[in-house]
């Protein structure tokens, strides 16, 4: 497991095991908390982040794969993208967890490069009183 925080981006890398997955959630509360999320928007962050990491491991065919989680912070969003190399499909988009994350995550696309299958949320920050 390796991190970096290189100004508004934290970089996470994680073992594509659900043992782990308690370090990302706890990494993206950190994260919200420190960006002035309210605590139900922290706690729906959470979820999703969980959902979509939860999507990739179960497309994960290699126990070794390693899971890239990045969060950048821009101007008025925080983007998170989360994925690993050299996993089968995704889950339907249809199913429950698909379902689950759209309502939670402001923003959700997915794209497939280089070998690398990645879910992006887009969650606008919060407006600063």
């Amino acid at each position: 497991m390796s991190h970096a925080v290189e100004g508004d981006v934290l970089i996470l890398d994680i073992p594509a095991t659900p043992n782990f997955l308690s370090v990302l959630r706890t990494a993206t509360a950190g994260l919200a908390t420190r960006l002035n999320y309210g605590l139900d928007a922290i706690e729906d962050l959470r979820v999703a982040v969980d959902e979509a990491a939860s999507l990739i491991l179960t497309a994960a065919d290699d126990p070794s794969a390693v899971v890239h989680c990045r969060f950048d912070v821009v101007a008025e969003d925080l983007l998170i993208s989360i994925g690993a190399r050299g996993i089968g499909p995704l889950p339907n988009r249809q199913s429950f967890d698909w379902r689950v994350l759209d309502a939670l995550a402001g923003a959700v696309s997915t794209d497939t490069k280089d070998g690398i299958t990645t879910v992006r949320l887009t969650q606008p920050l919060p407006r600063q009183a």
